[in-house]
């Protein structure tokens, strides 16, 4: 049974979202995502300005006037939104938490692909798969996977994209459109070869496109001289003098570096991806997303 708060959160963001989704971005996620590829129809007879290429010769030496061919694009897809759902999603300082610009995000794709009469599926994950909402149709099974978005709780606090990617290619038998939501924070040295070798093999297989969410936070340090900080995936805490210059530019150059590492495997293996800001409106970083792939 929901709770009367998470009840009135659902709501709002289903609103919102299937809202967006009839408005703006159900035609542009049918021209991003294409179907399969193109079924035979039904012959009938040839008119004026059809492709001479699609001409049924068969049935018109049989009927003794000219038949053409004709196809249908083969429309249905299968979406899967890997949702990080690690301690550093409850970060944000600005409008919101990265938690809740991941459910409304997530919401707007799940509606998109509905619209287009697509099934939607959800992987949760942390430095393991914690759940997997198998891909349905109907409005039932959005709100179902909205509800566990805001409220799911993982075993594990900490990351590791590896194993989301490596359970899509093994659980998603057929070709499907997978998005990968997440700040992607863990990528240092030690995890990075894992991430591309699970990468490498899971674009071989689906279609991937990953949208990343971050607080202008982190992207460098306030001088506001001794602060408490705490590491949301291990709660280990720290005190850091923020008022030297040194610190903050180490920081930055870090957070810079692991940046650039993202941006060059997801360049190499041909994955889209976005980055969309706490502060920010997803609605035309979204659009991008999608008119790089019509």
């Amino acid at each position: 049974m929901m709770s009367e708060n998470l009840l009135k959160n659902v709501r709002k963001i289903e609103i919102k979202s299937r809202g967006l989704s009839h408005q703006i971005f159900a035609g542009q996620y049918h021209s991003a995502f294409k179907g399969r590829g193109i079924a035979f129809s039904e012959v009938r007879e040839y008119q004026f300005g059809d492709d001479i290429r699609d001409m049924d010769w068969n049935v018109t030496a049989r009927m003794n006037a000219p038949y053409i061919k004709v196809f249908e694009e083969e429309r249905e897809l299968t979406m899967v939104l890997l949702i990080d759902v690690s301690g550093s999603r409850w970060f944000g300082t600005q409008k919101k938490l990265k938690k809740e610009l991941l459910a409304e995000v997530a919401a707007i794709l799940s509606f998109s692909a509905s619209i287009n009469n697509d099934k939607v599926g959800a992987m949760f994950f942390s430095d393991r798969v914690e759940k997997f909402i198998p891909p349905k149709k109907g409005r039932s099974h959005l709100l179902h996977i909205i509800r566990e978005m805001l409220e799911f709780e993982p075993v594990s606090r900490q990351t590791n994209i590896s194993e989301a990617l490596r359970f899509l290619t093994n659980a998603i038998k057929k070709r499907c459109t997978a998005f990968l939501l997440s700040d992607l924070m863990d990528l240092d040295n030690k995890e990075q070869p894992r991430f591309e070798e699970a990468l490498k093999i899971a674009v071989n297989k689906h279609d991937l496109a990953a949208i990343q969410i971050y607080d202008h936070r982190e992207t460098e340090l306030p001088n506001v001289g001794l602060v408490r900080m705490m590491d949301a995936e291990t709660n280990q805490e720290q005190w850091i003098d923020t008022s030297g210059s040194r610190v903050r530019d180490n920081y930055a150059r870090w957070y810079h570096n692991s940046q650039g590492r993202i941006r060059t495997i997801l360049n190499k293996y041909q994955v889209d991806h976005v980055r969309i800001a706490t502060d920010q409106d997803y609605v035309e970083p979204l659009i991008r997303l999608f008119k790089k792939r019509a």
